[in-house]
């Protein structure tokens, strides 16, 4: 069958709120060499995604500018040199942009096949938030059977599949969330102990649940506001992992001597710019070791909102209240 020469897609004529989206038409992607084409059946919308919209978070050179990071669909059509699929073949895959469009071309080194029994909202739920807690919580900070971790925005779609994943790779598993149902669907998905960051004090809740010990790993999105607390929270060797800056990028006057007495690594990252050969290494190692696990239920994408494709700017809003638990997808 033919492919159509024009899609739809959500434009962003210039920077602005969520209603700054609009629906339009335009031409497929190019099939770059080692790419898919992949008939987007459902996108997921991340943070990324509405710092992009507000003009704060650039498309790299070279990648669409159409917002999106991760689809689901089934490929229409494979470039030179990519291996592994074929052309009717139903994959998720972390995109380098362009994700909100009834098309979209993805490296085949970045795709993955759905699991058993997965429609396409619950498929497009998984690379943002997989790829971003494999590369730092395992491949960076090393997290182990036997330790512990605690993860702000446990309700998050990353905190969410954090909590999901330390609890299948042996790790005991604190939050912080903002609200007492966040906290209860924290606990229902395997954290030993949830904090309300608005009534309790992390720092002071982690050394007591701890013996005064602290935790092996922290995943953080919150930055600046958090960090000192954070080396504070730290066992000795302890990791930070920092992945966003909702509470700042600057710290001031922070006490940092904790990394030299307790040899803590304070570390971050950020998933779009990473290499094509950095991310692949992820998707190789997600393929090998979590997808038998969502192929059998033992981990799965908690879903906050599947919303129809025209309805991207309530999406986006719904991110921004930060009152949903888990993901947020649109389905075409």
């Amino acid at each position: 069958m033919p492919l159509p020469t024009e899609m739809t897609l959500i434009d962003l004529p210039s920077p602005g709120g969520p209603e700054a989206m609009v629906l339009a038409k335009g031409p497929l992607p190019e099939l770059d060499a080692g790419h898919l084409l992949v008939r987007v059946e459902a996108a997921g919308i991340n943070r990324p995604d509405v710092m992009q919209r507000k003009g704060l978070y650039p498309a790299p050179p070279g990648a669409s500018p159409i917002l999106g990071l991760e689809v689901a669909g089934e490929i229409v059509a494979i470039g030179d040199g990519a291996e592994g699929f074929a052309v009717g073949d139903r994959v998720t895959a972390l995109a380098n942009g362009g994700g909100y469009a009834e098309y979209c071309s993805v490296p085949a080194t970045q795709a993955l096949r759905w699991p058993t029994g997965y429609d396409a909202a619950r498929a497009a739920a998984l690379p943002e938030t997989f790829f971003t807690v494999w590369a730092n919580v395992f491949q960076m900070a090393d997290l182990v059977e036997g330790e512990s971790i605690l993860i702000h925005g446990g309700s998050s779609g990353i905190g969410t599949t954090a909590i999901q994943l330390a609890g299948a790779f042996g790790a005991q598993v604190y939050v912080t969330a903002g609200s007492g149902p966040k906290c209860e669907a924290c606990l229902s998905l395997g954290a030993v102990r949830a904090i309300n960051y608005k009534d309790e004090d992390f720092k002071e809740i982690i050394l007591s649940e701890t013996g005064g010990r602290g935790v092996d790993v922290i995943l953080d999105m919150i930055g600046a506001s958090y960090f000192e607390r954070n080396l504070e929270c730290l066992a000795t060797d302890g990791r930070l992992s920092i992945i966003a800056f909702l509470g700042g990028a600057k710290v001031e006057k922070a006490n940092i001597a904790p990394i030299l007495s307790k040899r803590l690594r304070v570390m971050g990252s950020a998933l779009r710019p990473r290499t094509a050969v950095e991310k692949e290494a992820i998707r190789d190692d997600l393929e090998d070791n979590v997808w038998p696990l969502l192929d059998e239920g033992t981990v799965a994408p908690v879903m906050s909102a599947v919303l129809p494709f025209a309805n991207v700017a309530e999406a986006h809003r719904l991110m921004e209240e930060s009152d949903h638990i888990g993901k947020i997808v649109l389905t075409l």
